[in-house]
């Protein structure tokens, strides 16, 4: 079998490596290749999974349906063009009798379908949780009352006779598909994959802390995309004095999560600014009076496991968070990602777990309730367990996966 991955967005991208390099892993592996729908898919190239197609980075990130205004940008940039170009090459690999991968919503969904080529599907995008209610409210609008979070549409594609196996993010929204006719199955949740904690990193990163007691410990994860990342870290920043005054009896110790293509140099020159000076140490840390943080860029999932609570504008590791059963604060921007509309969804889909703050002045105030209510605390890590799942979902979707492979067919040539 080969078998091409239709992911649409950076997020997508990690949760499809994630499975593809399990699938890799597995006896007689199905020949891999990928097609990033959205950015520049550096998360493939550094897994050793070989991209087809063309890509580019747009403006929006991939995000218009946040903001109508940054279509324009795009089509700016070549959107039209990238899109026509991307067919081809899923078109093509479909006649020569390849097989499809859909990672994310109903974009990549909808092409695999009209490739005519056998598929299957990974719905990362919506949840039944995002629903206010388990039964349908008025708030919910249209897909409340249809009942589903997907779109009679949606359904439809992943009801095709081509559609070989479709996979979700929780059992709320597996059984919900199930009545509807849908043979949606939940293995687990791959987002919760790939979070284990290497012993010395976790050792490294709390010796680097002075010791003064007590101690508050947040991570700070700002998001991957740049330059939207640089402008949510400042919000970060500023939000950070009404932590201190909240906290003035604790040390605060901060760990910046940085995603690794994003440049330090723009992080390290926002904390000179703010008043944060340089100190020795493993990491690049900084000190700002007993206050310390330190900047990583390969210790995210140890960042996450050391902390009290996250202050996160990131899609995919906000999640990861709460699936930690960590009390998360966003702080929403002005996007193209992370809007007041963006973080209002995100807010439905995760829960009590997630707290929206705004202005960032009064981020303070409301980590102090937080963290000073144990019934509260207790309850958002059940949240994020039942919202999030439990890991081992990319080794169980990748063996799904290879009961799908039959013998091994040529690669195809992708002639135009």
């Amino acid at each position: 079998m080969n078998l091409l991955c239709l992911s649409n967005g950076h997020g997508e991208d990690a949760i499809a490596v994630r499975i593809l390099k399990e699938l890799r892993q597995l006896p007689q592996a199905p020949t891999l290749r990928a097609l990033p729908m959205v950015g520049e898919g550096g998360v493939y190239d550094r897994s050793g999974i070989t991209r087809l197609g063309p890509t580019r980075s747009m403006p929006s990130g991939g995000f218009i349906y946040m903001d109508g205004r940054q279509v324009w940008g795009d089509l700016r940039e070549g959107l039209i063009g990238l899109t026509v170009d991307q067919w081809r090459t899923i078109r093509s690999w479909a006649r020569e009798g390849g097989k499809i991968f859909a990672v994310g919503d109903v974009v990549p969904l909808a092409l695999a379908w009209a490739s005519g080529a056998e598929y299957a599907f990974l719905g990362t995008a919506k949840s039944q949780y995002q629903l206010a209610q388990p039964t349908p409210a008025a708030s919910d609008g249209l897909p409340g009352w249809l009942g589903s979070v997907y779109f009679p549409w949606e359904r439809w594609l992943m009801a095709h006779p081509r559609c070989q196996q479709v996979f979700v993010r929780d059992q709320r929204t597996a059984d919900t598909l199930q009545t509807l006719g849908v043979p949606a199955s939940y293995v687990g949740n791959p987002m919760m994959d790939g979070l284990g904690v290497n012993p010395q990193t976790l050792a490294t990163l709390t010796a680097s802390f002075a010791d003064f007691f007590p101690s508050l410990t947040l991570a700070l994860v700002p998001g991957s995309r740049a330059p939207e990342a640089f402008d949510n870290w400042q919000r970060i920043l500023a939000s950070l004095a009404s932590v201190q005054q909240a906290f003035a009896d604790r040390q605060l110790r901060l760990l910046a999560a940085i995603a690794p293509a994003l440049n330090l140099a723009v992080f390290k020159e926002s904390l000179r600014e703010a008043g944060w000076q340089p100190q020795p140490g493993p990491y690049l840390g900084f000190r700002q009076g007993r206050h310390q943080l330190l900047l990583t860029q390969d210790a995210f999932a140890e960042s996450l496991h050391l902390a009290d609570a996250v202050i996160a504008t990131a899609g995919t590791a906000t999640e990861q968070a709460v699936g930690l059963g960590k009390p998360v604060f966003t702080l929403p921007g002005k996007g193209p990602q992370f809007t007041p509309a963006f973080a209002a969804i995100q807010q439905r889909l995760l829960g009590e777990s997630l707290t929206v703050v705004s202005p960032p002045l009064d981020l303070g105030l409301a980590l102090h309730q937080c963290l000073g209510d144990s019934a509260r605390l207790q309850a958002i890590s059940a949240n994020g367990s039942d919202r999030m799942g439990f890991p081992g979902a990319a080794r169980s979707i990748a063996l799904a996966l290879q009961s799908w492979h039959g013998q091994p067919d040529p690669l195809p040539s992708l002639k135009p």
